[in-house]
């Protein structure tokens, strides 16, 4: 993994941070509570960071930068962006691609509350997006049959890494997951939906879990896209770039766990 030195000034002003960069993609670290994009006046978001940032080097053109997935904002972790349109093409491709040697890998830890019967598993539901913005799992498809309402099946593989006992009685665990498909608030819905919501996670943890959160002073949801694998579109090469989450959920863990 090759790390560059913030010399740059927008670099210095930047929240988001650039981890690799070549002429073709950047590859960075979104911390948590800054949105990928946002239509918000005066919100800073990494899109905007990484125009002006590309923009400084005095092109005289827009600068271009696709969009290949996003983090919701209150998830921290990696992200890789294109410079160019054939790279962004191949990229997608790729996020979308079933070949296990071909396709662009997301892993994640998570924080939960609770710790499921089943230490190791599969997750696969069937979801969709609300009017309210919620991703909602749908147990069967009699209640949305006639409702014009599009089913999404989402899969994940989760793996408990540790379960510990916190001062309050209550148990969490940090959980290793890795995502087959990237529907919206997949991670934080399937876990809600499993009994063992993300702490920190105010749309879709119960009150027990949220309470516990707020014991624990854990402002965003508990999530980290830790390590994110792909195929260079130009070298070929199969790349990995990894990070640690900096959340304090995950202080509460052994740093070997």
């Amino acid at each position: 993994m090759h790390y560059i030195q913030k010399t740059d000034f927008w670099e210095t002003l930047m929240k988001t941070e650039i981890l690799y960069e070549d002429k073709d993609l950047l590859v960075v670290r979104k911390p948590a509570g800054l949105a990928t994009q946002t239509s918000r006046v005066g919100q800073a978001d990494v899109v905007s960071e990484l125009k002006n940032y590309i923009g400084a080097a005095g092109s005289s053109s827009p600068p271009y930068l696709g969009i290949i997935h996003r983090l919701d904002q209150p998830v921290e972790g990696l992200l890789v962006f294109a410079k160019n349109k054939k790279t962004a093409g191949e990229l997608t491709r790729q996020l979308c691609g079933q070949d296990a040697e071909s396709s662009l890998h997301k892993q994640y830890y998570a924080v939960l509350y609770g710790s499921p019967s089943i230490k190791e598993g599969r997750l696969v539901n069937d979801m969709y997006k609300d009017k309210g913005g919620r991703a909602v799992i749908a147990d069967s498809t009699a209640g949305v049959n006639g409702k014009g309402i599009t089913l999404k099946r989402a899969v994940l593989q989760y793996r408990i890494l540790q379960t510990v006992r916190i001062p309050s009685g209550e148990e969490i665990s940090l959980a290793d997951i890795q995502i087959e498909t990237g529907r919206f608030h997949q991670i934080r819905a399937q876990m809600a939906h499993l009994g063992t919501a993300l702490l920190g996670d105010e749309k879709y943890a119960d009150e027990e879990a949220k309470a516990c959160s707020r014991r624990l002073g854990i402002r965003n949801a508990a999530l980290c896209a830790r390590s994110l694998t792909f195929v260079h579109p130009v070298t070929g090469k199969r790349v990995c770039f990894e990070t640690r989450p900096t959340s304090a959920a995950f202080a509460l863990f052994d740093k070997d766990g």
